[in-house]
């Protein structure tokens, strides 16, 4: 492990660790009966703070298998010249379940702790249940602590991961929001200029044409009438484009007919059959009447496939002599509209659809039943100087 990913408890215990080790062999060490031990203690000290302090042990666990048998190898020669190194055990339970795979780390862990109580043996120690009881309990409790540690720790990385997870939809929700805001300010921005001064340019223009057919032929003033007229004519053509530029991006590259058939198009976010049908002759409609339309026909196809359980649905654009219609139905599973408007957890996508078409002056209506699939209809009348 990496000393600079280890939080302080960690650091705490990996020093803990070391003096452990070190404080094992030196009680071994002194207590040796010959100078091999007093050697072997030192090898094996020697192994043990070489191994930590290489990186190579950290990063690979191929150097860290490696550094391990040459420690165990130490610490069996140890045990081979004085059975106080049977104490050296614990810690190497610790090390060997921290760098080895659980299917190798329990069996060494075992044969660790039968080394240690045939040592114990071989120096000719009585045998008492303490022999066993001894190195067998501390096997037991090095693996309760490590495999309750690795647990914690895979927690931990799921928390970790789980708060990261969060930070990234909210981060994603509040672009999301921010979109949906700057898509709302373009609609309403292109609504009022359409609204205010669209309009109110082109009543100019009309009014001025008036006043330019009632001057008497040579008047002065006809040529101040007529670039105003021209002025007001390019103002209007310029309000147009801003309109134009401030509708949604859907009906940037097209008209509302190729964007209500684009949003047909199979996709991840559409995993139904939809078509789309055109009746009638197309008529140019003003910004607001296509960008009305084409968010009724989004929010409706969604509902469809959020809540219907549909395999098909159809969008059909009329256009008749004094209106436009909008539907869109599905072979869903359908429901009553009426709870659905009583429940006070009805959904705000059919208000929605509802306070668009009202807003034009037009109607919206929704016909379902349970089972038998959901038609909605919006119509909006075309309005004064529009015709099919």
């Amino acid at each position: 492990m990496d000393p600079r990913s280890l939080t302080p408890v960690l650091r705490a215990l990996r020093l803990c660790l070391h003096l452990l080790m070190a404080g094992l062999l030196a009680l071994a060490a002194v207590r040796a009966d010959s100078g091999a031990g007093v050697a072997l203690a030192v090898v094996t000290g020697a192994v043990y703070a070489t191994g930590s302090a290489l990186p190579s042990v950290r990063d690979s666990q191929r150097a860290a298998a490696v550094w391990l048998a040459a420690l165990c190898a130490s610490w069996l020669a140890l045990l081979w010249a004085t059975p106080d190194g049977l104490w050296v055990a614990f810690p190497l339970y610790f090390l060997q379940l921290h760098l080895l795979p659980i299917r190798w780390s329990l069996p060494a862990v075992g044969l660790t702790a039968f080394a240690a109580i045939l040592s114990y043996v071989r120096h000719g120690a009585p045998l008492n249940p303490g022999v066993f009881i001894g190195p067998l309990l501390g096997a037991a409790v090095a693996v309760a602590t490590v495999l309750g540690y690795q647990a914690l720790y895979r927690e931990s990385e799921r928390r970790r991961r789980m708060v990261e997870e969060l930070i990234e939809t909210r981060a994603e929700l509040a672009a999301a929001e921010r979109h949906a805001g700057t898509l709302a300010e373009r609609e309403r921005l292109a609504r009022e200029i359409h609204d205010t001064l669209a309009q109110g340019l082109s009543s100019i223009q009309l009014l001025l044409r008036a006043a330019e057919r009632t001057l008497p032929e040579g008047s002065p003033a006809a040529g101040h009438i007529e670039r105003a007229r021209r002025a007001a004519q390019d103002n209007l053509a310029e309000a147009r484009r801003f309109v134009r530029a401030l509708s949604p991006p859907d009906l940037e590259h097209g008209s509302l007919a190729a964007a209500l058939e684009r949003l047909c198009e199979p996709s991840p976010e559409v995993p139904l059959r939809a078509r789309f049908t055109l009746s009638g002759t197309p008529a140019e409609l003003p910004t607001p009447y296509e960008v009305a339309l084409l968010r009724i026909a989004q929010s409706a196809l969604a509902n469809t496939v959020r809540h219907a359980s549909a395999a098909r649905a159809e969008i059909t654009l009329s256009f008749m002599d004094a209106s436009v219609t909008l539907d869109v139905v599905d072979d869903g599973k359908g429901f009553d509209p009426a709870l659905l408007t009583a429940s006070p957890e009805g959904g705000f996508g059919l208000p929605a659809m509802r306070s668009r078409a009202e807003s034009l002056g037009g109607t919206f209506t929704v016909e379902s039943a349970p089972g038998q699939g959901t038609a909605v209809a919006v119509s909006l009348p075309l309005p004064a100087g529009v015709s099919t």
